[in-house]
C-alpha cells in the first residue's frame, strides 16, 4: 500500500538499519527531478525537454547509440565486416544517423576490397595455391578479427573506435569530411 493512504493502516517503521522509508527524508539534490522519480512536473524547461531544452546536446547523445532503423550498433558494426566490401557499402548507403557504425563501414571498405581483389588476382595469375591460400586465410581473419573487434568496442567499451594502421585515420577523416 502507498504510504500516504490513509485508508490503509500504517505500519511501524522498522528498527532494523537497512530498512529504507518510502520517501527520502531530505530532499533531492538534484533541482530538476524527473516526474518519475517523484519531482513536480515542469513544462516548457531544459528539463522537460520544452522550449528551453538544448536539442542540438540532446540529438548528440542520443545518434550515439541509435541507428536509422533502431538495430543495435554493435551488431551493425560487426555486420560491416562480414560481407566485405558489398555490406560496407550497403550499410554506408542505408545508416546515416550512426558515426561509429560509418567509421566501420568506411574501414571495412578500404580494408577488405584491397584483399579481394589481391586474392582475385592471384587467381587470375594462377599463382601458387598456397599463397592464394595464405591470401583467404589473411581476408578471413582480418574479416573475423576486425568484426569482433567492431562488436566489442560497441558492447563493452563505450563506442571506442579501432584503428586499422593507416586505414584507420583515412576513415576517420572521410568520416569528419561528410
Amino acid at each position: 500500500p502507498p504510504p500516504d493512504d490513509p485508508s490503509y493502516p500504517s505500519h511501524q517503521p522498522s528498527t532494523s538499519r537497512f530498512a529504507r522509508p518510502w520517501f527520502p527524508a531530505q530532499p533531492s539534490t538534484r533541482e530538476g527531478a524527473s516526474y518519475q522519480s517523484g519531482g513536480i512536473p515542469t513544462w516548457e524547461t531544459a528539463i522537460a525537454g520544452g522550449s528551453g531544452a538544448d536539442e542540438e546536446a540532446e540529438t548528440q547523445i542520443q545518434n550515439q547509440w541509435e541507428t536509422r532503423y533502431k538495430m543495435r550498433v554493435d551488431l551493425l558494426a560487426a555486420w560491416t565486416y562480414i560481407l566485405g566490401p558489398v555490406s560496407a557499402f550497403c550499410l554506408l548507403v542505408m545508416e546515416t544517423h550512426n558515426d561509429f557504425v560509418r567509421f566501420h563501414a568506411y574501414q571495412s571498405a578500404l580494408l577488405t576490397t584491397p584483399l579481394i581483389l589481391l586474392r582475385i588476382l592471384a587467381s587470375i595469375l594462377q599463382l601458387p595455391s598456397i599463397l592464394r591460400t595464405l591470401l583467404t586465410v589473411l581476408l578471413l581473419s582480418s574479416i573475423a578479427f576486425m568484426s569482433f573487434r567492431a562488436h566489442n568496442d560497441a558492447s563493452r567499451n563505450g563506442l571506442t573506435r579501432f584503428h586499422v594502421p593507416f586505414i584507420g585515420p583515412i576513415a576517420e577523416r572521410w568520416l569528419d569530411e561528410e
